[in-house]
């Protein structure tokens, strides 16, 4: 699951808004109108002047971004749009699953949505509903991101859409201050994390909190978990022939790293700080998760970057503040996968003004632009850490930068649409409910699409 915002945004760090609102009062990169108080100068607008004039063109943007977040987007390109001349409409929603599916068949799909799924992308994409990306697009994708990133939204050879943004979801978020009262350490293995555990729960606070409630995406955040452990457990290779298929999701080795997640997410001992016993994690609403760190009532809170923009107002997100991550361990300290994920932007039309777009979106520009209005992560070549406003965010740039970095996107995302969206979200909401290992696996391995 790659988007925070596929389920009601409950908190919101304001300081987010704050910003956004600083920036366009004070060096907002908005054109400002002319002297005869319309439109814009052309110096203003000469760096759009490659994207062509669209004058009384409208574009449509669906996504499952929504909210404070989807308002900076829209903060973003309008001088884009503006010097374009044309206008763009955004729809955000929390059940972009089942709607975008609902409106393609319905002959009303949007001009562009952001897939945060491969594995939906490329429903679409075999179903004849996308176009295909420009030439242009994809000499940008092609120049700003790997060649792995490149492949998530190629279909039978036919690409279909540049990514968008990325987080980073091999984080442990905590609160330093605690870590220093208590004396704890930061661990560097997962002995040293279990042992950890044991030491907090030993101390009287419950060492973990979670959340995995999130509308119809309920159970997201537990499928994390696993594909972080399968990661580290069996390797990128062994990871990609489980998303695959090629090993299947009752296999012994899925199995044992089902059971080490359970060590935490099902030990009673261990779970669920500030909210009550391992069953509450799936009625806590995935954003409320780590927010008990604040309170002093748990520790630790496996969730991605992009829970930075979830922490309770006036929270200081850094080494030396009251919350920040630390890389989720394995149990070989010199191996450190990645897991992550993203969206990308495919179209169901092809219009010149629908392209233009999609090429602004590939460019450097956007994401620098969008970065300097608030927490923002992009995994393109080009974007600038010194415009992140976070130093997790600046964190995850810099590990996706790297080319030592051993990437892997998210596995449910990667997966049919009918497992990774379907049976694994519930299924690991059922063995949070109590079912057991075998039982949710095997169910989850029946419901593989036969080819």
């Amino acid at each position: 699951m790659s988007l925070p915002s596929r389920a009601n945004r409950v908190t919101l760090v304001a300081g987010t808004i704050g910003l956004a609102l600083a920036v366009t009062a004070c060096g907002s990169t908005e054109p400002k109108p002319s002297a005869s108080g319309g439109g814009s100068t052309s110096a203003e607008c000469a760096a759009f002047d490659k994207y062509g004039k669209h004058d009384g063109k409208t574009v449509s943007i669906y996504s499952p971004i929504r909210d404070a977040e989807a308002d900076l987007f829209q903060e973003a390109w309008k001088p884009f749009a503006k010097c374009t001349g044309m206008k763009i409409t955004y729809e955000g929603t929390g059940e972009f699953e089942a709607q975008i599916q609902v409106r393609a068949d319905g002959g009303n799909p949007p001009d562009i949505a952001f897939f945060p799924q491969p594995g939906l992308l490329e429903r679409f994409a075999k179903a004849g509903k996308l176009k295909p990306a420009s030439a242009e697009v994809k000499k940008l994708a092609e120049e700003g991101w790997s060649p792995d990133w490149a492949k998530y939204s190629t279909v039978d050879g036919t690409f279909y859409g540049a990514p968008l943004g990325a987080s980073v979801k091999s984080f442990v978020w905590y609160s330093p201050k605690m870590f220093k009262e208590k004396g704890w350490t930061v661990p560097t293995t997962w002995d040293e994390l279990m042992t950890l555990s044991g030491t907090i729960a030993g101390a009287g606070v419950k060492p973990w909190c979670a959340g995995i409630e999130s509308g119809d995406a309920t159970g997201w955040p537990a499928t994390d978990w696993i594909e972080d452990i399968l990661l580290r457990e069996i390797g990128p290779e062994g990871y990609d022939e489980w998303v695959s298929h090629k090993l299947a999701f009752n296999d012994p080795k899925v199995v044992a790293a089902v059971d080490k997640v359970g060590a935490i997410l099902k030990n009673d001992k261990f779970v669920n700080g500030g909210y009550g016993p391992v069953k509450s994690i799936a009625s806590t609403a995935f954003q409320e998760g780590g927010v008990p760190i604040t309170q002093g009532k748990c520790a630790l809170h496996r969730q991605a970057s992009f829970y930075a923009n979830f922490w309770p107002e006036g929270t200081k997100v850094a080494e030396d503040g009251d919350v920040f991550a630390f890389y989720l361990p394995g149990n070989d300290p010199s191996k450190k996968p990645v897991l992550g994920a993203g969206e990308f932007v495919a179209a169901f039309t092809d219009r010149p003004e629908v392209q233009a777009v999609q090429a602004y979106l590939a460019s450097a520009e956007f994401p620098n632009t969008r970065m300097k209005l608030g927490t923002y992560v992009s995994a393109r070549k080009g974007v600038d850490t010194a415009n992140a406003q976070n130093p997790i965010d600046k964190l995850s740039i810099e590990m996706l930068q790297d080319p030592d970095t051993v990437f892997r996107f998210d596995g449910s995302d990667l997966m049919p649409a009918a497992v990774g969206a379907g049976t694994f979200w519930k299924g690991m909401t059922d063995w949070i409910n109590g079912k057991d290992t075998k039982t949710v696996l095997d169910y989850i391995e029946a419901s593989w699409p036969k080819s």
